[in-house]
């Protein structure tokens, strides 16, 4: 069991300080991140609490896995860790898709 907490299905209006409110009777949170749009600026809807044992992040995934938060089912559990998806997200190459034959006279 990790310490590392994947948080998901928050209200928009979540800040960092929200989740940490959140999180904190239910022990020491190292850390509490909102994942925010680059490109908007707002929330993704979800984000990541680190607690400082695994006991404490057991019981927090017990405590608030389905619990309401503005209207929405929380989900908590333990964060995966992310997976290489290599290129820069421009296919296996790197390099986008094949062209559509124009320059081939």
């Amino acid at each position: 069991m990790g310490k590392k907490l994947y948080v998901g299905n928050l209200p928009y209006t979540t800040q960092d300080a929200d989740l940490e409110q959140l999180f904190a009777p239910h022990g020491t949170v190292e850390s509490a991140q909102v994942i925010m749009d680059r490109m908007s600026g707002r929330s993704k809807g979800f984000g990541f609490v680190e607690m400082s044992t695994d006991e404490e992040a057991q019981g927090a995934i017990a405590a608030l896995n389905g619990q309401d938060l503005g209207g929405r089912a929380l989900t908590v559990n333990e964060a995966k860790p992310r997976e290489d998806r290599g290129g820069g997200g421009r296919g296996r190459g790197g390099y986008g898709g094949g062209g559509g034959g124009r320059d081939r006279y």
